[in-house]
């Protein structure tokens, strides 16, 4: 049977944001992060301040959720300019993904309260 592999798009999983863009940020994506969708919840590294995946766990500040990517990047060989959602927002907790090591709802559960801590609500449903 075939599979599907359907883009993902801002209006997937992101419900409300700020008047003139207040909610958006700019920021880089570290190399080696890869192809990377619309709305993956993504971290910043305090040693850098580049942005890679949120992880599960870790010490460099990936371990803390504290944005989400609006539109895809490809950051697999070189660092990318990415726009991110990153205050006073509403997702939709169906369209967000997360990094391979965020796999259950404790770990998606703990990275929505982080998200909520930096103004981003994360909601059951549309």
């Amino acid at each position: 049977m075939p599979t599907l592999n359907s883009p993902s798009f801002a209006s997937d999983w992101l419900k409300y944001e700020g008047d003139s863009y207040f909610s958006r940020d700019t920021a880089i994506i570290a190399s080696g992060a890869g192809r990377l969708p619309s709305g993956r919840v993504i971290a910043q590294v305090t040693a850098t301040g580049k942005y890679v995946e949120a992880a599960a766990s870790g010490s460099d500040g990936s371990q803390t959720a504290t944005a989400v990517l609006l539109f895809p990047v490809d950051a697999t060989t070189a660092d990318a300019q990415a726009v991110i959602v990153a205050r006073h927002a509403i997702a939709s907790h169906a369209g967000l993904t997360y990094g391979s090591t965020i796999n259950d709802a404790t770990k998606r559960a703990a990275a929505n309260a982080q998200l909520k801590a930096r103004g981003i609500l994360v909601r059951e449903g549309a």
